[in-house]
């Protein structure tokens, strides 16, 4: 009979008991038994560390040096001692780590020359010496920079689905038009904020997420007081099932030409509401007076530009005019632009690459090809080019996407069945404005509603 009392049994019971506490409580078992020897390991090792990674600095101090003296007739040397400068290696002062639901915090005294990038370039070097997952820079002023290490990767596990949507005046008003449609590496969540970023870019290849985050973010809008505009030129194929909460769709070059130039109109008439108001926004605009604003969903941005003879040509060039000129001024007129598509380069003419310089917002699942990925991320940083050419084809909605302070990092979209998206827009179909409605909301005019595309009466 075995003996409970048994020293190996109660050895045997601890360590299942803290394979259970990990498993099943891998926050609380963090906080209390990792994070304090990660602490100690990490104060420990950081001159060593900051050696290594090139963050040292040399500065001359006082040192007492031993020097060799004579030898004396018995044979013993003789050893004298000097006080003179020496050059030695000064590592950063580092804070106290704090920790996080995965990963810790620390805030470093930046040495005279130094500047956040230098850290930032050493991240991935800083990941691997502390034994974790990755190292980013997520904060700095005058003097301090501060980074997060991440000891496990959240994307890993995002939840099978989003929750659901907030019933309709549930929402906040901070929410508005910042909806979460994911998480980030930090395990913070990902808010598409178009309030700050007003317009976004969305390239992926096919089966990469870049049709669930457009679902993900039509479940964050439907229960919003906001305007969806669909441009689908694979005739409807993709954003028809969400009609019900589209004020209008275009599935048809000669539709998208046609509700492009209801937009310009459209803002043509805000700018007005601003001029009498004395306002540079909408959002300084009374309460009566604003505008419903809009976002405007494009899918697979390529078909806009290519062309198959030259009578298409001059459809392309004023398509391009149209969206350049809602990307410049968009964002203070309440009109906001999401453009996707699995293949966007230079190749499909100029008219791509000056949109592209317009849009703040980048969003960059696997591609097939490296020109994508230049083209969404080459003008930010070169390692996000790596970053996002490294996304495996087994973790579909990965994507490297830029934040408000112009830094990027990994996120990834929780998923959002086709099926669940559809429920949204029909859930809160009651919700769409009519077209009339989009275009003269607080402007004390209505603009003629036009038919030549399909809208919601």
């Amino acid at each position: 009979m075995i003996d409970p009392h048994h020293p190996l049994i109660k050895i045997l019971l601890v360590l299942l008991a803290l394979l259970a506490w990990r498993r099943w409580a891998p926050v609380s078992y963090w906080y209390v038994l990792v994070f304090p020897r990660k602490v100690i390991s990490l104060r420990w090792t950081w001159r060593h560390v900051a050696s290594g990674c090139g963050l040292t600095k040399k500065r001359h101090r006082w040192w007492f040096t031993t020097v060799p003296g004579l030898v004396a007739s018995t044979g013993v040397v003789q050893v004298k001692r000097r006080f003179q400068r020496v050059a030695v290696d000064t590592k950063p002062w580092m804070g106290l780590p704090r920790p996080t639901r995965n990963g810790f915090r620390i805030t470093f005294h930046l040495l005279d020359g130094q500047i956040p990038d230098d850290y930032a370039k050493v991240c991935e070097r800083l990941a691997h010496a502390w034994r974790i997952e990755a190292v980013r820079v997520v904060g700095s002023r005058p003097g301090r920079v501060t980074l997060q290490g991440i000891t496990s990767d959240p994307l890993t596990r995002v939840a099978a689905a989003m929750p659901p949507a907030a019933p309709p005046g549930g929402w906040r008003a901070d929410d508005l038009l910042r909806p979460i449609v994911g998480v980030l590496e930090t395990g913070a969540a990902w808010r598409m904020d178009f309030r700050l970023i007003p317009h976004w870019m969305n390239a992926g290849a096919t089966q990469s997420g870049k049709s669930n985050l457009i679902n993900a973010l039509l479940v964050g809008l439907a229960p919003q007081p906001v305007a969806l505009v669909g441009f689908d030129l694979k005739g409807g194929m993709e954003l028809s099932a969400y009609q019900a909460r589209l004020s209008a769709l275009a599935t048809t070059r000669g539709e998208c030409l046609d509700l492009l130039s209801d937009l310009i109109a459209v803002m043509g008439a805000r700018m007005m509401a601003c001029r009498r108001h004395g306002a540079r926004d909408i959002w300084q605009l009374p309460d009566s007076a604003r505008p419903i604003p809009v976002v405007v969903l494009v899918d697979e941005l390529a078909e806009l530009f290519l062309t198959a003879d030259k009578a298409e040509k001059d459809q392309v060039t004023r398509t391009a005019t149209a969206l350049l000129r809602i990307a410049q001024l968009g964002r203070a007129l309440g009109i906001h632009l999401v453009l996707s598509g699995q293949r966007i380069g230079s190749d499909l003419g100029p008219g791509v690459t000056a949109l592209r310089a317009q849009i703040g917002g980048r969003v960059c699942h696997r591609v097939n090809d490296p020109e994508t990925a230049v083209m969404t991320l080459g003008d930010l940083d070169p390692d996000a080019l790596v970053a996002a050419r490294s996304i495996a084809p087994e973790l579909p909605g990965v994507a490297v996407v830029t934040g408000s302070d112009g830094r990027w990092s990994r996120a990834r979209s929780g998923y959002v069945s086709d099926y669940a998206a559809e429920q949204a827009a029909h859930t809160y179909a009651e919700l769409t404005p009519s077209w009339a409605q989009v275009a003269a909301s607080g402007l004390g005019h209505e603009l003629p509603n036009p038919s030549h595309h399909a809208l919601n009466p």
